[in-house]
């Protein structure tokens, strides 16, 4: 686990994620032997080992959200996870494993096989603009696409706004018997790569972190050492391209956020609920100023009204009360119930 606190231990909030990029391109060159790594125009990081007619590959995205991070921060290990804190302030602090693990993942797979290909994007957490930017041959003689950038240890992303693979590839990969299991989930690279076309299948697999995006976060090694074997499982037995464009929603292969706007704001909606319920379970007094201030960039079809009209609605669900307050009241009023 060295190495994954030593990614924790990085700050590296979107726009600024200089000293990450630095140690993921040291850390290659000193401990992979055959790889080649370029940063292209956005600061994306590409990464190719070995020569192959065709790579499995892995990507991972190096921001985050947590600004808060203390000089003495240190990941701290117990026997079955992982926290972020700092004794000088003493308070707990987020890691960063959203998408940290992912990255370890990706490293840790360079490290093992012999032809790979690996993508680290920036700012997936302000819009996926690495993702966004990135030029799509680097991926033209890929097997697959697979990235872990998912909450808990279960979740098989297998659809985002439309289908990202093929019904072969999932009975190929032995889902079921890494304890994994299909759903739907949010924004995120793979998404966008088929969102702008790409043409292999894909998947967002969990990796172990939970509270996402607060100081509360924290990881359970055995969930992301079970995504690490899955990701394994997957490379050495899906040995041949699986090709996939998805036609179920009219969603890839044609941009369809400018094709169907009333479609568009259907599913911003949806994808902001997951969002905002996921911070609200944790930390109940968050006010929808805060999501809308942090989200109206990347959803910029919902309004305010949107935004509190979420919040409310969660609120209510999760207090089962009526006339609930907004968030910033919520904690107070539901600690009394």
């Amino acid at each position: 686990m060295q190495l994954l606190k030593q990614l924790y231990e990085i700050h590296s909030p979107s726009k600024r994620e200089k000293r990450m990029r630095k140690f993921i391109r040291w850390w290659i060159l000193n401990n992979i032997q055959g790889a080649t790594v370029t940063t292209d125009p956005t600061g994306n990081l590409l990464v190719v080992k070995g020569t192959a007619t065709e790579y499995p590959c892995i990507v991972a995205h190096i921001d985050q959200v947590q600004d808060i991070h203390s000089k003495d921060f240190r990941a701290i290990e117990t026997k079955d996870y992982i926290v972020g804190f700092s004794l000088k302030n003493k308070r707990q602090e987020g890691l960063g494993a959203d998408d940290k693990n992912g990255i370890w993942v990706s490293l840790k797979c360079l490290q093992k096989y012999d032809a790979i290909k690996c993508a680290f994007f920036v700012g997936e957490e302000i819009g996926c603009m690495g993702s966004s930017a990135v030029d799509l041959s680097f991926f033209d003689d890929c097997r697959f696409v697979l990235q872990c950038d998912r909450r808990n240890g279960g979740d098989l992303i297998t659809s985002i706004w439309g289908e990202l693979c093929s019904k072969d590839f999932l009975a190929d990969i032995d889902f079921e018997k890494f304890g994994y299991k299909e759903t739907h989930g949010a924004m995120t690279d793979v998404a966008t790569l088929k969102e702008r076309g790409l043409a292999v299948c894909a998947l967002n697999i969990s990796c172990g972190y939970y509270e996402p995006h607060t100081d509360q976060e924290f990881t359970i090694k055995s969930e992301l050492k079970n995504c690490l074997k899955f990701v394994c499982h997957i490379i050495e037995k899906c040995q041949k391209k699986y090709p996939h464009i998805d036609n179920s929603n009219g969603c890839f292969g044609m941009n369809w956020r400018s094709y169907d706007p009333n479609y568009q704001k259907e599913d911003e909606y949806w994808e902001m609920y997951e969002i905002i319920s996921d911070y609200l379970t944790y930390q109940p007094g968050l006010p929808a100023d805060l999501f809308y201030d942090s989200y109206k960039d990347c959803y910029p079809h919902l309004t305010k009204d949107d935004f509190y009209g979420i919040v409310n609605e969660i609120q209510f669900a999760n207090c089962g009360a009526e006339g609930m307050p907004v968030a910033a009241e919520r904690k107070e009023v539901c600690d009394g119930m």
